[in-house]
């Protein structure tokens, strides 16, 4: 498909065809404005202004397109998603005011996967013409940071490991001129024994790793992102069901999204300090997995009784979250496909949410709001910690009962962060299972929005 820089132009008067927008209350006025011919074209293909409908209308030579909508005073990130899926190549204009905010989806609605297979879909570009010129390098940033959550998370296990992970964290690194770190093998096991203790069973090509990217002023504040990167989860010896492991190349996708929020904030140049952790492993069975009841010693000290082998993601966080916290980060933010509980609490479309603050949660959400990304807050409830308790080790990480195992995760992940630093949680599901105008079912980015602009209201760029 064509790179997104090349689906939204500035508008210089070039020959673009007509985009008109209505909704089912203003259908009826637009229709009395054309002569009988195009009403009737409309009512041949059922259009009645319903939002994502679309349709084409001859025009002497040429011909002109029609979109439904919701809400014409507020244009969201998708509501012209399904023109841009459906509409054939060409460029385009609206017939009257600016996409602005709907450019995200329009550059979205055209992203194809096909790294194995040739999309079988029309891949001539649509091109969106907008006056706004000064909003298209950001509208592409988010698309393209969008796109690359569904490209990596996408991608098979086998050629989506602890070592490709690190390579995209090289690219970054090398695109704006970021120190990166790596830590593995032996160094791995001394410093961050929970890392090597969930990774040490996969193959030597999946070897496990912590990559570490730093960016930005040292004098500025100091932001910490975090991205739980299993590229494989098999369950451990706690081995899943085929159904169950069948989608777990996603594993990864908070990695996907941590890398994808990096991108995004060293592109705008905010004025932050970056400290990007990405914790990866595979979870794979063999002779020396670890094993239930095993007693893991961790970065922080505390030691981790295993009462489940495929809560392993909070096991690879935990030495992670401690690492970022040694250098006392004004803020920490952290992705992670974590629990199956959330997605059963909230459904595929909304990320859970847990922060130590209220302002946190209030900053995230109503970012999320503004930009059609919203996370769902979910509790830290002080009352449930005792469920992580252990006869013999610190912690349990894995509670014995069905109840709040979203949250239960979130608890175990606040041990490992220090004390005082505002932090936030998303658990998201990486995945969309439907597809839906502007979003391709498979690989998805939930919270990303929502943490970028959070962060560009705080430390804007100068």
């Amino acid at each position: 498909m064509s790179t997104p820089d090349a689906l939204i132009q500035a508008d210089r008067g070039q020959d673009a065809i007509a985009i008109h927008l209505v909704t089912q209350e203003s259908f009826a006025d637009f229709a009395k404005t054309l002569p009988a011919g195009q009403r009737a074209a409309l009512a041949g293909q059922k259009f009645d202004g319903g939002a994502s409908q679309t349709a084409i209308v001859s025009d002497g030579d040429g011909w002109f397109a029609v979109g439904g909508i919701a809400d014409p005073e507020n244009l969201g990130s998708y509501c012209l998603a399904k023109l841009a899926e459906v509409l054939p190549g060409g460029t385009y204009r609206l017939a009257s005011g600016e996409p602005l905010a709907a450019m995200h989806g329009w550059i979205t609605a055209q992203y194809r996967f096909e790294r194995y297979k040739k999309s079988e879909k029309d891949t001539e570009p649509r091109i969106l013409l907008s006056k706004q010129a000064k909003h298209i390098d950001a509208a592409i940033a988010e698309a393209e940071a969008v796109n690359l959550v569904c490209d990596l998370v996408n991608t098979p296990a086998e050629d989506m490991g602890p070592a490709a992970l690190e390579a995209e964290a090289e690219r970054l690194a090398k695109t704006y001129k970021a120190d990166i770190n790596v830590v593995k093998g032996d160094r791995l096991e001394q410093e961050y024994p929970m890392i090597h203790a969930v990774g040490r069973a996969a193959a030597r090509h999946h070897a496990p790793r912590i990559i570490q990217l730093e960016w930005g002023d040292p004098s500025h504040p100091r932001v910490a992102i975090v991205g739980k990167g299993v590229t494989f989860d098999s369950g451990g010896l706690d081995v899943k069901s085929a159904i169950g492991m069948k989608l777990m190349k996603k594993d990864m996708g908070g990695a996907a999204h941590a890398l994808a929020l990096a991108d995004l904030i060293m592109r705008a140049g905010l004025k932050l300090r970056l400290h990007l952790l990405i914790p990866t492993v595979e979870n794979a069975i063999a002779g020396n997995a670890f094993r239930p009841g095993d007693v893991l010693a961790t970065r922080k000290g505390l030691t981790v009784e295993i009462g489940n082998t495929d809560a392993e993601g909070r096991l690879i966080l935990g030495d992670a979250l401690t690492r970022a916290s040694e250098d006392d980060p004004e803020l920490m933010i952290d992705f992670a496909t974590l629990t199956g509980a959330a997605r059963i609490a909230l459904g595929p479309d909304l990320p859970a949410l847990m922060t130590r603050q209220d302002k946190t949660a209030d900053d995230l959400i109503a970012a999320g709001r503004a930009h059609d990304d919203e996370p769902w807050r979910l509790p830290l409830p002080d009352g449930y910690r005792e469920w992580l308790n252990s006869d013999i080790a610190d912690l349990n990480n894995a509670h014995a009962n069905p109840y709040a195992g979203a949250s239960v995760a979130g608890l175990f992940l606040d041990r490992f962060v220090g004390d005082g630093i505002e932090w936030a949680h998303f658990d998201t599901f990486a995945w969309r299972p439907f597809a839906k105008p502007g979003r391709q079912k498979g690989g998805a980015a939930y919270g990303l929005r929502a943490a970028f602009h959070m962060l560009k209201t705080r430390y804007p760029a100068s």
